[in-house]
This record gives C-alpha cells, sequence and structure tokens, in this order.
C-alpha cells in the first residue's frame, strides 16, 4: 500500500494519525531523534484504508501490538519543515487502548521499528506519567492541552511551527 505522502520540489504534504495510548497511568510517546521532546505515535494513511485501519497497522507493524481504536479526539492541521521543504499535514489523533497487554512492554522504555519509504528506521518508545506530561514537550504544541485534558467533543487545532 502506498502512504498518503505527497513530495514535489517545494513542498510536503501528509495525512498522518496518531494513537492517545494511556495504560496505568501512562502515556505511551515516541521520542523525537535529535531532540529532548515527544511526538504522538501513529504513522501515515494508506490510499484505501480509514484512520481508525492506519492507526490498528502502524501500532501492529511498529509495536507488534493490537489495540482498539477508541474515538476520534483531535484533528490537527500541522506546518513545520519536513527537512528542507515546508510540510502541511493532516493529522487524525484518536483515543487508543491495548487488546493485549502482553504484547508490549507497559513500563519504561523500548525500541520499535518504521519503515518510510526504503529507509529503516529505529524508533523510542517512552511510557511517561501522566503527572509528568505538563512538564515535556510534546509535538506539535498544539495538542498537548487536549492531552492533558482529554476532549470529550472532536476539537480541531492548527499548528504552525
Amino acid at each position: 500500500m502506498a502512504d498518503i505522502l505527497f513530495r514535489t520540489e517545494t513542498h510536503v504534504f501528509s495525512y498522518r494519525v496518531g494513537g492517545v495510548l494511556i495504560h496505568k497511568g501512562k502515556m505511551l510517546l515516541q521520542r523525537v531523534p535529535g531532540d529532548e521532546g515527544y511526538a504522538i505515535v501513529g504513522g501515515h494513511v494508506a490510499f484505501g484504508e480509514t484512520g481508525a485501519e492506519a492507526l490498528k497497522r502502524e501500532f501492529k507493524e511498529e509495536l507488534r501490538a493490537d489495540i482498539r481504536v477508541e474515538r476520534l479526539l483531535m484533528v490537527g492541521e500541522n506546518f513545520f519543515p519536513w527537512g528542507d521543504k515546508p510540510c502541511q499535514q493532516i493529522n487524525l489523533y484518536y483515543l487508543a487502548a491495548l487488546e493485549d497487554e502482553t504484547q508490549l512492554a507497559t513500563e519504561g522504555s523500548f525500541r520499535a521499528v518504521d519503515e518510510l519509504g526504503q529507509e529503516r528506521i529505529d524508533l523510542d518508545m517512552c511510557w511517561v506519567p501522566l503527572e509528568a506530561l505538563p512538564n515535556v514537550t510534546v509535538y506539535p504544541a498544539a495538542a498537548k492541552p487536549y492531552l492533558l485534558d482529554l476532549p470529550e467533543n472532536i476539537v480541531h487545532f492548527v499548528y504552525k511551527e
């Protein structure tokens, strides 16, 4: 399946999903390479997939874990540099739950693997205690207030870096 990720000579467009996974008072986040911050775990939607299907696939491929998608939490329009090009990204963020907690380390940090194009990327995953969340950097920054207090209704935000 081909990811919905378009690159031109001057711009990048990305359609992505993220999973807000909370387990035993901790949120699973991905360490941003070369940064002290974290990102919401997820990946690109492929042609023909729904957002929920893509999120389940991404967790299975990268973390070897089955998840249940509970509900849509947020829709984000994110604008940031992708290498030397500006990127415009639409991101759907879902509340997710583990189907089987024995499939995944549920404490501390662990490694996962992704493939973007033909490149293998090692990912550092971390369980961040909810009480520590206010003190860590989370990308996109506009999502953080909603991670600290999960919205009951779907919210929309715009993040421009």
